[in-house]
């Protein structure tokens, strides 16, 4: 690992500006909650997206198995205490040198990249739940160590929120997977509530559809709910970056349903107006912590 000097984030500051420069690109929602935190975490915040958008990319956009498999390498070497001479790694180098991170969930989010990359459907959503687990209530424990100095007292409500953030990105992108050659409504969820495929096919929000889809988002939303029983363990400096974001995602549910369940011709994205409307509901919602 990095030797620590007076000030690492100031010598590795380039690094970092690469990864907030990420961040800022793919997701401005994140980039306008996670901005909210004092300096070193926003930054340490940045390195772990950073990271995650690299594993994100490589199946996703480029369907690249062979850099996943290099990543997971130099994931591998890095927990040997051997530093990819990378800006992502040498960021991360830092953030793990100043506070007290593990690599298991950085494991364990290639792992949910492995899964895409071999897609199949989930069966039940026992199947859909581990699979939200290993691609993003993982970077829930990811982040836990920046967030709060209890980690191992919040792991099951941060990992899910996690999971209700996955859960709300499969019910925004159903037409959009879909086209990708990935259906992650349950074979059971379908059978369940006369689902065809023939709906997704030719773009159909059907009766059926729609109740699936509010079935899952009844789900995600309890999910929410659940996980903001961590934010008294939540460091004070931070309760107000994490609750932006749960509040911003979440939010996207609400744009679908508004939108008449639009889920193949519009992204369904929640305004800059109402996401500064939504920071002020939170800053309301945290007086009671």
């Amino acid at each position: 690992m990095i030797t620590i000097n007076n000030d690492p984030f100031q010598e590795y500051q380039k690094d970092f500006a690469y990864c907030e420069s990420i961040i800022k690109k793919n997701s401005k929602s994140f980039y306008l909650a996670f901005s909210q935190l004092p300096k070193r975490k926003a930054q340490s915040v940045y390195a772990v997206y950073a990271f995650c958008r690299r594993a994100d990319d490589l199946i996703d956009r480029d369907n690249n198995q062979a850099g996943l498999r290099q990543l997971e390498r130099q994931l591998l070497d890095f927990n040997e205490g051997k530093v990819p001479n990378d800006p992502v790694w040498r960021a991360l180098s830092v953030v793990f040198d100043n506070f007290p991170m593990v690599t298991a969930p950085f494991f364990d989010m290639l792992t949910g990249q492995r899964k895409d990359a071999d897609f199949k459907q989930p069966e039940t959503r026992k199947d859909l739940e581990e699979y939200c687990y290993y691609v993003a209530g993982s970077v829930g424990l990811m982040l836990l160590p920046l967030l709060t100095e209890r980690p191992a007292d919040i792991v099951v409500p941060a990992k899910k929120l996690g999971e209700a953030m996955q859960l709300t990105n499969i019910l925004r992108d159903v037409g959009e997977d879909y086209q990708m050659g990935r259906i992650y409504l349950t074979k059971e969820d379908m059978t369940r509530f006369g689902v065809a495929t023939t709906m997704l096919k030719e773009k159909q929000a059907q009766t059926q559809l729609v109740a699936l889809w509010e079935s899952l988002a009844k789900q995600a939303e309890n999910l929410y709910e659940e996980s903001f029983e961590m934010f008294p363990l939540i460091t004070e400096d931070c309760r107000q970056a994490l609750a932006s974001a749960a509040f911003i995602y979440r939010e996207q549910l609400n744009i679908v349903r508004k939108q008449h369940y639009s889920l193949f011709d519009n992204k369904n994205k929640v305004s800059h107006y109402r996401k500064v409307q939504l920071l002020k509901e939170v800053k309301s919602y945290l007086k009671s912590y």
